[in-house]
């Protein structure tokens, strides 16, 4: 199959509703031509039929709602087997990465290049399987899908010099619709992707390049004008189609917010609570989240359980609020402006990361707590002193974004040697991965979380250096 044809299809795509005493309950979306038929996934000889959720760029999204029992196999779909863990009990693995493709021309690098630690990931998966597959944001990089529309070329810098009409504006749609659907086709017709994600369900939350590169740190004039909103809208509507398989109609079902101002989600698997505050949907210039995200940050942990707090932005960071302080001193420094207020050590956003640190700590009273964290394209880790032990920040970031140079790793390394603490009696170490020296590692990378015999321990995936010695968590 070639590659233009295979961008056409894609799935299944297996998607973690939420998990019981019945076993899984998942849902698949498979994409295919627009007047190309679906036919039916199997579950023990029975078949199950599709239902069309959307109809876009000639393409159909079809969806399977369905549950696996503990101990089923998996599925059966078009003649080929999907085996999928289902007893999650014991041991128990999961998978963590981020920051999927990059920032200009991800489109036409070379698949194999590309996708090289996807093949790494798919061949663990084959040697012990993954139970989920968690994304930690910048799952496609759209920062170029606003090109080549007359209202859009020059944002977020220049702004339509007339107020645009409707039409234009759905014109615009349309044309970041097809923009958007080109990279979530590209990424999930890869062969090494398809083979993880039609076997290993996934859980996603968002960062900004899923919407645009610094979106909620830049300008409001920018985000806040027509085509900044129709931007997000329709980030946001292809996010929720190609990284949740849902439609609008659906978030109360699957987001813990209701009414769907922040997209943050929670679900429980046997001993180990995941959740994901959304860091976008609601961000400001000096906001981090508005009340619905703090509700779910900020609600209390289930006694005794690990729990893994997703922060797609790094939550444990080094004293960046220094670089903020003399940025303006060096000609070209402004323009990385929305970079530094997209963290939690902003000086814009202190008071958030105390009341965020203030959560986490409470959260560690009631059980380990280890923050997943990605964004900044390079593997890192970091502790926070708490009672009645630490919290862990494990970063794994840039499983497709190549590595940035070694002199800016060792630059952020610097930074976390002077510490950091901004809530009393809990100081913050940046520290190396195990194994390693530097405290930031310049090498694409994804995370490997096991539990063995009750124990939990993190593994990162080193592009050139291979695999860490375990971390107990």
């Amino acid at each position: 199959m070639t590659e233009r044809s295979a961008s056409r299809r894609a799935g299944p795509i297996l998607h973690l509703r939420g998990h019981d005493a019945a076993g899984l309950r998942l849902a698949a979306i498979v994409i295919r031509p627009e007047h190309e038929a679906c036919g039916p996934l199997r579950i023990d000889g029975n078949d199950h039929q599709p239902r069309r959720i959307a109809t876009l760029e000639g393409l159909a999204v079809w969806r399977f709602d369905f549950r696996l029992a503990p101990g089923a196999p998996g599925y059966e779909f078009e003649g080929e087997s999907f085996p999928v863990e289902t007893e999650l009990s014991d041991n128990l693995r999961l998978g963590f990465l981020s920051c999927n493709g990059e920032e200009i021309g991800d489109l036409d690098r070379d698949p194999a290049e590309r996708d090289a630690m996807w093949e790494r990931m798919r061949a663990l998966h084959d040697e012990r399987p993954f139970a989920v597959l968690i994304q930690g944001g910048d799952q496609i990089y759209a920062d170029e899908v606003t090109q080549g529309h007359p209202l859009s070329d020059g944002w977020p810098e220049d702004l339509p010099r007339r107020a645009p009409t409707e039409e234009d504006l759905e014109d615009l749609a349309a044309h970041l619709r097809a923009g958007f659907v080109r990279r979530y086709m590209r990424g999930l017709s890869s062969p090494a992707v398809a083979a993880l994600m039609g076997r290993v369900p996934t859980l996603a939350v968002w960062d900004d390049h899923d919407i645009c590169d610094g979106w909620g740190s830049l300008p409001e004039k920018a985000t806040d004008s027509a085509v900044g909103r129709t931007l997000f809208r329709v980030a946001r509507e292809m996010y929720l189609l190609f990284q949740h398989g849902a439609v609008e109609a659906e978030v109360a079902e699957i987001f813990v917010d209701p009414t769907g101002g922040n997209l943050g989600w929670e679900r429980t698997l046997p001993g180990v609570t995941l959740r994901a505050p959304d860091l976008r949907s609601e961000r400001r210039r000096r906001r981090v989240m508005g009340e619905a995200g703090w509700s779910l940050l900020e609600r209390p942990a289930p006694e005794a359980e690990r729990m893994f707090l997703v922060s797609s932005v790094p939550l444990l960071g080094p004293r960046l609020s220094l670089v903020e302080a003399v940025m303006w001193v060096w000609p070209g420094m402004q323009k990385y402006e929305d970079d530094l207020r997209d963290q939690w050590q902003s000086r814009a956003h202190r008071e958030d990361w105390k009341r965020a640190l203030r959560a986490v700590i409470g959260l560690r009273e009631a059980g380990p707590v280890t923050a997943l964290s990605g964004e900044i394209h390079l593997a890192t880790r970091a502790e926070m002193a708490a009672a009645p032990g630490p919290v862990h920040q494990l970063v794994a970031s840039g499983i497709a974004h190549r590595a940035p140079p070694k002199g800016y790793a060792r630059g952020l390394g610097w930074l976390g040697s002077l510490g950091e603490g901004p809530l009393s009696g809990h100081p913050i170490r940046i520290l190396p991965l195990p194994g390693m020296r530097r405290r930031y590692v310049a090498e694409r990378n994804f995370l490997v979380l096991e539990r063995t015999g009750g124990a939990w321990s993190a593994v990162w995936q080193l592009e050139e250096s291979g695999p860490t010695p375990p971390l107990a968590i």
